[in-house]
């Protein structure tokens, strides 16, 4: 057993959010063949359970040639049910155990990590920036543009959750709008938004995001569409004419007749810090600071 107590970290148990916490991780350890084990595993369990290929071998079997019990630092799995049609159970991460700046530190995995932090039960965590502006800033007249300038609306009353940086795995959620709605010359920004009267289609996941992104006053003659449940975001958008939706590239937009302006704010993987627990925690500092000081972060100042 190591001598030093594992600083416990809450991370997503699947998908890309996981991989970009893992790939993070590599750069500050020695880890680099078992997380492409690990990517690699869940990759293929996912192809499994949506069907494109079959299985040698049943879900519990799987499971257990996985798991190395000897070995402390190899990783664990667990099962979920999967929210496909007949909810199939589904082999997701669990738990890794790696040394980062000399202090050995378990990555456990969590269906929601951030509200895990919020709830005290981690000092340090992982989970999508978009959580936080959707749960715990303050709302005000001006927008947010960057995670840099999310900790300044945290109130501190509310949350002991900090945002410490992010992992670049970088998706915008972005204007996109039927060209005829712009005058002449117009670009399809916050300026325009700002002077917009009508309606705005959004996700209703995203309504206090969209909120805390573009900021109360320039909504304040903008109402929100939703789309319906069997209707594509892009194609609600189409109708409706003007919206805000995640796009890395933009093509699914283009093809339903919109064009893309400004990227509003990143939809990004981030280190986040509950400043309260991970104080009590010897070495949480190093770990903190590791993984942040690894490159392609977006850097927070607080």
């Amino acid at each position: 057993m190591t001598e030093t107590e594992a600083i416990r970290v809450a991370v997503p148990r699947k998908g890309r959010p996981l991989e970009a916490v893992l790939e993070r991780v590599v750069d500050v350890s020695d880890a680099a063949d078992v997380v492409d084990g690990i990517i690699s595993t869940l990759r293929h369990e996912k192809a499994i359970t949506k069907g494109k290929i079959q299985p040698d071998a049943d879900v519990y079997e799987r499971l257990a040639g996985y798991s190395d019990l000897d070995d402390e630092y190899a990783p664990e799995y667990t099962l979920l049910r999967d929210d496909r049609r007949g909810m199939p159970r589904r082999i997701v991460f669990d738990s890794l155990t790696v040394d980062v700046a000399g202090v050995p530190l378990q990555l456990i995995g969590r269906e929601e990590p951030f509200r895990a932090l919020r709830t005290h039960e981690f000092g340090l965590g992982f989970d999508s920036a978009d959580l936080v502006l959707e749960e715990v800033v303050d709302l005000e007249p001006e927008g947010l543009d960057s995670i840099s300038d999310v900790n300044a609306r945290i109130d501190p009353m509310n949350t002991d959750v900090r945002v410490v940086s992010g992992l670049g795995d970088t998706v915008y959620h972005t204007l996109m709008a039927r060209p005829e709605i712009l005058p002449p010359g117009a670009d399809l920004d916050r300026e325009f938004v700002a002077g917009y009267e009508g309606e705005l289609c959004i996700s209703p996941r995203y309504e206090r995001l969209v909120e805390a992104v573009l900021g109360t006053r320039a909504l304040d003659e903008v109402s929100f569409a939703y789309p319906d449940d069997d209707r594509e975001e892009e194609a609600a958008i189409a109708d409706v004419g003007l919206g805000v939706y995640l796009t890395m590239t933009g093509s699914t937009a283009r093809d339903h007749g919109l064009i893309l302006g400004d990227h509003l704010f990143p939809s990004e993987t981030v280190l986040m810090e509950n400043v309260a627990e991970a104080s009590e925690l010897d070495g949480a500092g190093r770990v903190r600071d590791a993984l942040a000081a690894a490159a392609h972060e977006t850097e927070i100042t607080v």
